[in-house]
């Protein structure tokens, strides 16, 4: 018979940590809306200070101009994490269940933000043991990259992730470990603190939201300077269990209408010197709740992704080249799983990635309001 599940720690903030059941009160929510308002507002009032010291002056250095993007960055990650949120909300999301390597897919994720991680200077201890979970694959990718987003930018150490089976029932149990406060304070002073904000900012939401949609209970601890999330999932494989049904090869070229949009919160980059064309490819996908950035050039984008790493990059054929061939090559040993899409101006039949010698899928332009929803959600969605 299976154990109850434990009871929620209390957290020191109303609807922070744990106080939460399976479905959040319109009291809840209307303190997640609150906060939403309040992690745009912040960084777009820094903005507009640094716009009118800028019309005053008519300068800005290279410093306020960092800061100025930052600030206009951080308003925009907050309302898309809104979106994510609002999402989770509404109730009608289709969840599948698919045989899921859990392992596999958090060392994709972290192969996929290793640039990210190397940049901040965070180290990221592993112990994943390999085993398999029957959930959601696309809300799967979407938790295991809000727990990143969150850890990162909550950590003043390096991140541990431990992946094992709990005591018999077995369950599959991730833990995520890392301090929330620099360990050069006292121990009294640890002790006392509160937990600080980002710790139970828009970004845990929705790492809290995404678990609690697939049935994952999150349970969070804050002592000592100390945070440690586990997650434990309920429906975990054993080597005798049925596989579940392979997924079909390729998807539908028409996307139906008001179908669910798993892949919120990926990151496309557009690389293509034309206005009209970054925006009708932003345009075309800008339903599916994706995150796009748009550089002009190879050498751009290649700037870009010394920063972090997009899930997709859409560029124009154009732009085809030995400088893109060689991003490509370098890129693929971060993070094999990284799809190309060229857009071609001609008429050009739609291929998938798994079609081509290359590996890159291609587009007409004249084909992108129609199919290029449905190529992302393909190439998203492949095994890596």
């Amino acid at each position: 018979m299976e154990s109850p599940k434990p009871a929620p720690t209390a957290a020191p903030i109303t609807g922070a940590a744990n106080d939460v059941a399976q479905e959040l009160t319109a009291a809840q929510w209307a303190q997640i809306m609150q906060q939403l308002g309040a992690e745009i507002a912040g960084p777009l009032s820094a903005a507009l200070e640094r716009i009118h010291n800028l019309t005053v002056t008519g300068q800005i250095d290279r410093q306020g101009l960092r800061t100025l993007r930052e600030s206009v960055g951080h308003a925009r990650e907050a309302g898309m994490l809104g979106q994510q949120l609002a999402r989770l909300a509404s109730g009608r999301l289709r969840l599948a269940r698919e045989r899921l390597h859990l392992a596999q897919l958090l060392r994709g994720v972290l192969a996929q933000r290793s640039r990210e991680t190397q940049a901040r200077g965070i180290q990221i201890r592993q112990m994943l043991k390999p085993i398999e979970v029957m959930a959601d694959g696309a809300l799967m990718h979407s938790l295991l990259n809000a727990l990143m987003d969150w850890a990162l930018n909550s950590t003043h150490s390096s991140i541990d992730l431990r992946l094992d089976l709990t005591p018999w029932p077995h369950k599959a149990r991730l833990v995520c470990r890392f301090a929330h406060r620099s360990q050069d304070l006292t121990q009294a002073a640890l002790n006392s603190a509160e937990p600080p904000a980002t710790l139970n900012s828009l970004a845990w939401r929705l790492v809290e939201q995404t678990a609690l949609t697939m049935g994952v209970l999150p349970l969070r601890e804050d002592q000592a300077g100390i945070t440690a999330l586990t997650l434990e999932f309920p429906q975990t494989m054993g080597e005798d269990d049925a596989p579940a049904p392979p997924a079909p090869l390729a998807p539908p070229l028409a996307e139906p209408a008001g179908a669910a949009k798993p892949l919120t919160g990926s990151h496309l980059l557009i690389v293509s010197p034309r206005q009209e064309l970054r925006s009708q490819l932003q345009s075309a996908v800008q339903h599916m709740g994706l995150l796009t950035d748009a550089v002009d050039s190879v050498a751009q984008a290649a700037d870009f992704c010394a920063e972090g790493l997009p899930h997709v990059i859409l560029f124009e054929s154009a732009l085809r080249s030995p400088e893109l061939e060689r991003l490509r090559q370098n890129l693929s040993l971060d993070a094999p799983g990284l799809c190309f899409i060229e857009v071609l101006d001609g008429e050009q039949l739609t291929q998938l990635s798994t079609a081509t010698p290359e590996g890159i899928a291609r587009i007409s332009r004249s084909h992108v309001d129609d199919a290029l929803p449905s190529v992302l959600r393909f190439e998203l969605s492949k095994p890596q």
